[in-house]
């Protein structure tokens, strides 16, 4: 039995239209799974034959419910979720309104802790087991410049994989979370090859911003077998970005 096979499992990527979570989707696919993909736009024109495709805003409050509830109907056998639907709205502190903060919460925090609790309530009443991935940040443990709102929100997001594990593991459903580092993702594409972007690449101990698909074998990991005796824990995938104090000079 290959340990990290998802053969027998379902799995429900949120943001899947792209991005990081594009990629986790085409991991877990061909770690063996099969796999529902889900944006608030069109589907991807990369999406392997045969997948599901899932539309559905998660700022709308009924959004989670709606997605789980048509993604159970789309695949019943369904046991795995992977939260990574996110964004960042930030402006500076000082400038900060209510309603970015709260479109950051609802979106990042609100529609995340529903999404996990509507998956889970599916899974209890089929009396099936099942895992989650949350994914968060490294941002969720060190602060950047101007992004006030979105590292609390990743903050919670650590914190709220601690707490959901405590919860759902006498049901059988193990929690884990992932945090990228600095990924090349169409949120990071302004980057590009600044200085900026050189400065970070010093930082990082292997000398380059991430790829999406990088992300995705840990995901792989967190779903399978492979880490059946693993709860509660935030995987952190940076390249080394969070290593040193200094980085290179």
């Amino acid at each position: 039995m290959n340990p990290f096979s998802l053969a027998t499992s379902a799995a429900l990527v949120t943001g899947s239209s792209k991005g990081i979570g594009h990629a986790i989707a085409m991991g877990l696919h061909q770690a063996g799974a099969d796999v529902v993909f889900h944006g608030n736009t069109a589907k991807p024109d990369n999406m392997p034959a045969g997948s599901a495709f899932l539309q559905g805003d998660l700022l709308d409050p009924e959004g989670s419910t709606k997605l789980v509830a048509a993604a159970f109907a789309a695949r019943p056998n369904l046991d795995l979720l992977v939260a990574n639907a996110g964004s960042f709205f930030d402006k500076p502190f000082l400038e900060m309104d209510p309603a970015t903060w709260d479109r950051t919460m609802d979106l990042n925090v609100r529609a995340t802790y529903f999404l996990c609790q509507a998956f889970a309530k599916e899974l209890v009443a089929r009396k099936r087991p099942g895992a989650m991935v949350l994914v968060s940040s490294t941002n969720g443990f060190q602060a950047e410049e101007d992004s006030t709102a979105y590292d609390s929100s990743k903050g919670a997001l650590v914190m709220m994989t601690r707490s959901l594990a405590i919860a759902l593991a006498p049901h059988g459903i193990r929690v884990n979370g992932l945090a990228p580092g600095l990924i090349r993702t169409p949120l990071t594409a302004a980057l590009g090859h600044s200085a900026k972007s050189k400065h970070y690449e010093k930082k990082i101990l292997l000398e380059r911003l991430g790829e999406a698909e990088d992300c995705a074998g840990t995901a792989v990991f967190l779903l399978s077998p492979a880490s059946a005796y693993v709860v509660g824990h935030v995987v952190v995938v940076d390249g080394g970005l969070t290593v040193g104090q200094i980085g290179r000079m």
